[in-house]
């Protein structure tokens, strides 16, 4: 009897336990839903900041290692350097703004996930947190499009980032990260997007950040969370993979900058570009009221610094600040060996771009009071120092912080003075360490007089620092302009820097296409029509009666359009570019659902579902559609016609040498004429056998088809595709054309 009433409390107690498991795994499952639902109240981690100085704390950003399997040499370097590097430093987060692996062949042109180079990503970073002696929560790594390569559904079997990446190891779920770094005089929110493709095709057609409206809308709550506790100041950063001029507008035509104006965020921390497009890849964006601005700089900004509103100055306690933000692309870790110590000190955000080619460095300085002028000066600080009684008790000192291997015997601020023409010192002071309890970091100051160096010229006075530590080395930290009330110095960007950061290329892509196709439907279409019902015909001899521009125009596609198959041919090309698919490829890491392309995109079998996502990819795939159209298919019209055009010349050398053969043969011709035709003879000769024009534009024609060809090659090895089968309207009708349009041009 007892052993039956023991197996009966056994029993219960089972059900019991049982029941407690199910409903925690019920809990469990709320919880999932809720997390999805309301990522506020779960991305939300505040981390205290302990240890002095309390007015100052300081990040990492590291971006685009690209650690890959056919470079091993980045996954080492980044062992033996980084590690120690974080461990002099000691930051309050670390922040690695996507492209942790390389995913790509040795060749560079198949892109899709490798999963050796995650597990090699994955041991590296546990071998990095553990030499720096950081917790690894305070590690935030992002998705940046290398990472999404051929991934077909984010959690699936090849999306490695979500099991592999910190992120994905600690269960960071969701597009949006949020964490305040909190002092006792205020909070540093910062916010960390992932808008890589939710569906990853492969490279090339993956290149654009795409923030959608639901995630756009979790940035605003996130970015808002702390406006309404007015207890401590709040510093707002964001950081990222994608830079603006490579992001697209969500669905409902909303971006990016307009969520970060709206909060007037310090600055937005990106990577993607590389270092080889040049040193100034920073942004300056401001609000404007100008509509005829507004419709310009949708597409472009010509300068690093925006053209100010304008608006008067106002004084008054409460006056809106000017909706404003600053965006810093880093550069690579790839090649240049990058990262970035940023710091925010009392409000004042300031950065340091360390170059770690050389090797590790023995002692590390970061000026962060006062600003550089060039990438850090805004239009709300001048506004507060021109409203006197709005100036804050940071103004009083020069400021840096000093990370060091060895203990440091003395830093010196020198200020320059670059009026004269040469850099005179006008001030040299010692600066003492800031002595707290418990330190996080050195941070040296001095006191000086601000408002004498108030100057209306941003790059009069200039700031350096040198350190000197027990060893006896002398580091000094990069000698850079300051501006104390607030004026930037005016920077132009290179070619490359405007092409990649001027350039709002997802705006871009579909007026630059519709601009190109009615460009060469224009001289198709137009000459045809002068040709049918316009009396006047165009040739080369109207072109010598009366040279222009528009008369040589007119009689090179007129001569292309008696060429009927070559005309109809780039007629027809043009249509099927429009109407069908491109090529159909493999755009995923694994399986056998292929693709298709057409200038609006790519379509693809989803795996969440039965359907067809209908044009994914847009505007990447501009990276395909606009070189082959502006590098291939109009040189190539303009050679068709020009090939028909030198035809015309020579049909009319040849008629009017061979007329003034046959008058000499009648005996019409004098003693000097028959000189002259002897001359013509040999002009007849050499346009004949030679025709140098003709080999010009032969030259022409195979640069355009080697250039067609190498694109063919990119795109077959990128997607695995058989030319004949999966592209064959692409690869072969440009060649194809001006094949028949040289053979049928070859003799009058």
């Amino acid at each position: 009897m007892r052993t039956k009433v023991l197996m009966l409390l056994c029993f219960l107690t089972s059900m019991r336990i049982n029941s407690l498991a199910a409903q925690q795994e019920h809990r469990e499952e709320e919880a999932e839903q809720l997390f999805s639902l309301q990522p506020k109240q779960w991305n939300g981690r505040v981390i205290e900041v302990k240890g002095g100085p309390e007015s100052v704390i300081w990040v990492v950003q590291l971006s685009d290692l690209h650690f890959s399997v056919h470079q091993p040499d980045r996954a080492l370097d980044f062992k033996k350097i980084v590690g120690p590097a974080l461990q002099m430093i000691n930051p309050s987060l670390v922040l690695i703004t996507g492209d942790l692996t390389d995913g790509k062949s040795k060749d560079l042109l198949v892109m899709k996930q490798n999963e050796d180079e995650w597990l090699e990503y994955q041991n590296i970073i546990e071998d990095v947190v553990k030499r720096s002696g950081l917790d690894k929560n305070i590690f935030y790594d992002l998705r940046g499009n290398h990472d999404i390569f051929g991934v077909p559904v984010v959690g699936g079997s090849f999306d490695f980032f979500s099991k592999y990446s910190i992120n994905g190891q600690l269960a960071r779920r969701g597009n949006v990260n949020s964490v305040t770094l909190e002092t006792g005089e205020r909070k540093h929110l910062f916010i960390g997007l992932d808008t890589a493709m939710s569906v990853g095709l492969r490279g090339p057609t993956n290149l654009f950040g795409h923030p959608t409206d639901q995630l756009l809308t979790q940035l605003d709550s996130q970015l808002s969370q702390w406006d309404s506790q007015t207890n401590k100041p709040v510093t707002k950063i964001s950081f990222g993979h994608f830079p603006l001029s490579f992001s697209a507008s969500s669905h409902s035509g909303k971006s990016l900058k307009d969520i970060f104006l709206n909060h007037s965020i310090s600055a937005y921390l990106c990577g993607h570009l590389h270092a080889r497009f040049g040193k100034n890849l920073k942004r300056h964006h401001q609000s404007t009221s100008s509509q005829n601005l507004l419709s310009l700089q949708k597409f472009f900004q010509l300068n690093m610094q925006q053209i100010p509103s304008g608006s008067a100055k106002n004084c008054s306690f409460g006056a809106p600040s000017a909706e404003e933000f600053w965006e810093w692309e880093m550069g690579d870790w790839r090649k240049s060996r990058a990262m970035r110590i940023m710091a925010i000190d009392r409000g004042h955000v300031s950065y340091l771009d360390i170059d770690f080619k050389s090797g590790a460095k023995k002692t590390i300085v970061l000026p962060t009071f006062p600003l550089d002028s060039r990438f850090m000066s805004t239009s709300s600080w001048h506004q507060k120092y021109e409203c006197q009684h709005m100036v804050p008790s940071s103004y009083e000192t020069i400021r840096a912080l000093v990370f060091s291997v060895s203990p440091i015997v003395s830093v010196v601020a020198r200020i320059y003075d670059a009026r004269p023409g040469t850099l005179n010192i006008v001030l040299e002071t010692p600066m003492t360490k800031v002595v707290v309890d418990m330190s996080r970091g050195d941070f040296y100051a001095a006191p000086w007089n601000h408002k004498a160096f108030d100057d209306p010229s941003p790059d009069r006075f200039w700031l350096q620092i040198e350190v000197i530590d027990i060893m006896g080395r002398s580091t000094l930290s990069e000698l850079r302009p300051f501006s104390v009330n607030g004026l930037t110095t005016k920077i132009s960007w290179t070619w490359k820097e405007f092409f990649v950061m001027g350039c709002q290329w997802a705006e871009l892509y579909y007026p630059i296409f519709w601009s190109v196709i009615y460009l060469m439907l224009s001289i198709l279409l137009i000459p045809r029509l002068l040709l049918l019902f316009s009396k006047k015909q165009y040739s080369y001899k109207s072109f010598i009666v009366e040279k222009s521009f528009f008369n040589g125009i007119a009689w090179v596609f007129q001569d292309l359009c008696r060429l009927p198959i070559t005309w109809f041919g780039i007629l027809g090309y043009l249509i099927y570019l429009l109407l069908f698919p491109w090529f159909i490829g493999q755009v995923f890491t694994d399986g056998e659902d292929k693709g298709y392309m057409t200038y609006m995109g790519w379509v693809v079998r989803s795996s969440n579902d039965n359907g067809n996502q209908e044009y994914i990819g847009s505007p990447d795939i501009m990276v395909v559609v606009l070189p082959h159209l502006i590098f291939v298919v109009l040189p190539a019209t303009f050679v068709a016609g020009a090939l028909a055009a030198e035809r015309g010349m020579f049909k009319e050398h040849f008629l009017s040498l061979s007329g003034k053969k046959e008058d000499d043969d009648s005996g019409q011709m004098n003693k000097k004429s028959q000189v002259l035709d002897k001359q013509g003879d040999r002009r007849l000769k050499f346009y004949f056998g030679r025709r140098c024009i003709r080999k010009v534009l032969l030259v022409v024609c195979l640069g355009i088809c080697w250039k067609h060809f190498m694109n063919c090659r990119a795109l077959m090895k990128a997607y695995e595709m058989n030319p004949l089968f999966h592209f064959p309207g692409y690869s072969l009708a440009i060649p194809l054309l001006l094949a028949y349009t040289i053979y049928k041009t070859r003799r009058i």
